[in-house]
């Protein structure tokens, strides 16, 4: 059966919540709970699972021994576009409407990662702003006089999807371990309240290219051990240091090329999505043609429904109109070790081990750690 996810509860929509109310925000009271802090900081380590970290405790003893007020599920797609846009806003995929690593905007496809379509930029085409417009948790934070600090890789700053998913509060660019640990810090023990958001991503890199749970990755999970101990280690009593991630990952061993299976081309208008998530959207008339092609490409590797299904089963959590368009007339979510890759348009994506997005524990369940220092 697959995990799904439990919006409103215990999602990571429920943590930016939390800690603003940990803070003394007047917002509604969260399903999560964090005790009262003067400051704040939440820390992304992108490809975090809750399994993983649990097969290989040995390699992070700090972060094993923190509390943990987790699992959480992460909302599906169980990709970083749209768990970065759950966090940030506070709102399960349905209702901020970033529903892919790529989705349909219009008559095209947006790659959400890199903000564009084919080779174009759509950062002026498609304004981020527009695409996800919900106010995010930053911006109601500082609207409420907390001070908030983005603590992102340089090259993040202004980009698609940091417009789109965490605009808000002040940028602080990083080029390593050292100075992205240090700017946290130094955020966290300013004066006055404050939430601070830092995001790590060379965890999820060694996942995908050697696979979640190979030598490079426990060797790169050591390291970001080693980070979040040294970030708090440094604090100030007054905080709180929550550490999570966006997803888990698995190892992807059996592969569909929808590329170059002229069944699974048969029909099809538009394919977003990422290997292990897929919205198809068919041509005009042809929806349950494309169904039943798919069932029967597939079979037993992946869930593959009518979007209605997959929207009225809650995959997405409530939906908002306008974003309807955006769910493929068929979703495909992968099991075990199989996916759908696109060796032509998605060439990069396609050669990598490791992938996630779909509706297996080892994606959805993600820790949610916290250290106060003593």
């Amino acid at each position: 059966m697959p995990e799904l996810p439990d919006y409103g509860h215990r999602s990571l929509a429920e943590v930016l919540p939390a800690l603003l109310a940990a803070l003394g925000a007047p917002e509604p009271a969260p399903a999560l709970t964090i005790g009262p802090a003067r400051a704040a900081a939440l820390l992304l380590i992108d490809g975090l699972g809750t399994e993983l970290l649990r097969a290989h405790a040995a390699d992070a003893p700090f972060l094993a021994g923190l509390a943990d007020a987790g699992p959480l599920t992460v909302g599906f797609p169980s990709s970083t576009v749209i768990s970065l846009a759950s966090l940030g806003t506070g709102l399960p995929p349905g209702a901020h409407g970033m529903l892919g690593t790529s989705f349909r905007v219009g008559s095209e496809v947006l790659d959400a990662l890199r903000w564009t379509a084919g080779s174009d930029d759509m950062r002026d085409r498609q304004p981020p702003e527009e695409v996800q417009p919900a106010r995010t948790v930053f911006e109601r934070a500082e609207a409420m006089g907390i001070d908030v600090t983005v603590v992102s890789k340089r090259e993040f700053r202004g980009s698609g999807l940091t417009r789109a998913t965490l605009r808000g509060g002040a940028f602080r660019g990083t080029h390593a371990l050292g100075d992205l640990a240090a700017e946290v810090v130094t955020a966290t023990a300013a004066p006055g309240r404050r939430l601070v958001y830092g995001y790590h991503a060379d965890l999820d890199a060694m996942g995908h290219v050697y696979g979640p749970g190979s030598l490079p990755w426990r060797v790169q999970l050591g390291q970001v051990d080693r980070l979040v101990e040294a970030i708090a280690s440094r604090l100030p009593a007054d905080s709180v240091l929550a550490v999570t991630g966006d997803h888990g990952m698995i190892t992807m061993d059996r592969v569909f090329d929808a590329d170059t299976d002229a069944d699974l081309r048969e029909g099809v208008l538009l394919l977003g999505g990422d290997p292990r998530a897929r919205h198809v959207h068919a041509a005009a008339g042809a929806a349950a043609d494309v169904l039943a092609t798919w069932l029967g490409v597939l079979g037993d590797a992946a869930w593959v429904v009518p979007g209605e299904q997959a929207i009225a089963e809650g995959w997405f959590g409530p939906l908002a109109p306008e974003f309807a368009t955006r769910i493929g007339d068929v979703v495909v979510a992968a099991r075990d070790d199989a996916g759908v890759i696109r060796s032509a348009a998605e060439p990069f994506i396609s050669r990598m081990v490791g992938q996630h997005g779909s509706l297996s524990t080892a994606e959805q369940l993600v820790p949610l750690l916290l250290a106060r220092p003593a």
